[in-house]
């Protein structure tokens, strides 16, 4: 805790960013303050537990804080008139391929997979925007072609390519080079997103299990051609196989998970340092030994309950727009969520995404906190659409 302690400062800009960033809107405006609250307790859980297993990532996940919520600031105004989205849908397809060609050329391989840039002293991760820019692309298209691809019957080529195409098209070449960067992770929490999405604007379970089923597909060919993913597949399937060499992560995080138990040794008494990654990649298993499965449950409870709650803001929109883009922002935070758990519980394979507000990453925590900020501005009655 000595992080804390020690840039008082640092921590005084941060609280005081946050509160800014909670109280501040329109004068006459009605604010859903469920966001703003579940918000800040997962990035101070977070920041505690950081400052607990390396204070040296702890102080920079404070800086990543300030700029997380002072660029949630400075952007309200623009976020609250979210409708204009919907005008530039194309655009969000154009940009999401730029970051990525960006991120191909310039960025830096780690751990096999290239997905950072470096900025100065900072890495930013592209793809953590890159995964709001494409559900803003989603919903807009969805909005004014829903009705037509629903009404589509799934025999009619001509009708669903017409109506499909653009949409396809957009999506799968950010996913396809994705997938070529070896991002297999945020692929499938794209994927999940988009069949959510497209579910939501159509009705249509047809769609959904071909897109699902083309996504295994690429899934597979990745497995045989990208060394990197077949070894984290085998460590998946036999962890204990090499304990001491690619299987040690995993290995160790299953210990932690099982020194817990229910309610956990208690934080600073547990040992998730054995677990190399355990500040990104397995946090999960250092909450789960050192809160136990309570810990869990409540951590996952309040994720839950922040996704419950942007559907019901989804279900009150007056416009298919607004309804589907608040249904896209919670597919992407409550997918992320359980792809980073199921893959430490050893249900799938790890996919290095990070716990939100939890685990340390600047990018993700800055997407995540514009993810709830854009909702709550959804969810943000306003006195001219309360006379409308």
């Amino acid at each position: 805790m000595s992080v804390l302690t020690g840039s008082p400062w640092l921590v005084a800009l941060a609280v005081s960013l946050a509160a800014v960033w909670a109280f501040r809107h329109a004068r006459g405006s009605r604010r859903d303050w469920f966001f703003p609250f579940a918000t800040i307790v997962l990035v101070l859980f977070g920041e505690v537990l950081l400052a607990r297993l390396s204070p040296a990532l702890a102080r920079k996940q404070l800086v990543w804080i300030c700029i997380a919520f002072g660029i949630a600031t400075v952007l309200q105004p623009y976020l609250a008139r979210f409708r204009r989205i919907a005008t530039v849908k194309y655009t969000w397809i154009v940009l999401s391929l730029a970051l990525v060609a960006a991120t191909a050329i310039f960025g830096e391989r780690v751990n096999g997979a290239k997905l950072w840039i470096r900025i100065g002293s900072l890495h930013v991760e592209p793809v953590e925007i890159i995964k709001l820019l494409l559900v803003f692309f989603l919903a807009a298209y969805l909005a004014e072609m829903g009705d037509a691809i629903a009404k589509a019957r799934w025999w009619s080529l001509r009708a669903n390519a017409k109506y499909l195409g653009p949409l396809f098209l957009g999506w799968g070449a950010s996913i396809g080079l994705l997938v070529v960067q070896r991002d297999l992770g945020m692929g499938a929490l794209l994927l999940c997103t988009l069949l959510t999405t497209l579910y939501a604007a159509t009705r249509r379970t047809d769609l959904a299990l071909g897109a699902a089923a083309v996504f295994a597909l690429v899934a597979f060919w990745a497995a045989l051609h990208f060394p990197y993913v077949h070894e984290r597949i085998a460590v998946w399937l036999h962890p204990f196989a090499d304990p001491y060499g690619a299987g040690y992560q995993e290995a160790q995080s299953y210990f932690s998970i099982a020194a817990g138990g229910l309610l956990g040794t208690g934080l600073g008494l547990g040992h998730p340092g054995f677990i190399p990654d355990v500040s990104t990649d397995y946090i999960v298993a250092a909450i789960a030994e050192e809160f136990g499965w309570l810990g869990i449950v409540a951590i996952l409870a309040l994720y839950l309950a922040l996704v419950r709650r942007a559907v019901s803001v989804a279900r009150e929109q007056p416009d298919a727009f607004a309804s589907l883009l608040a249904v896209g922002l919670a597919a992407t935070l409550g997918f992320q969520v359980a792809i980073i758990v199921a893959g430490v519980a050893g249900l799938v394979p790890l996919t290095g995404i990070t716990l939100p507000f939890i685990s340390y990453g600047g990018s993700s925590l800055v997407a995540n906190v514009l993810l709830v900020s854009l909702i709550q501005e959804i969810a943000t009655r306003r006195p001219t659409e309360e006379r409308a």
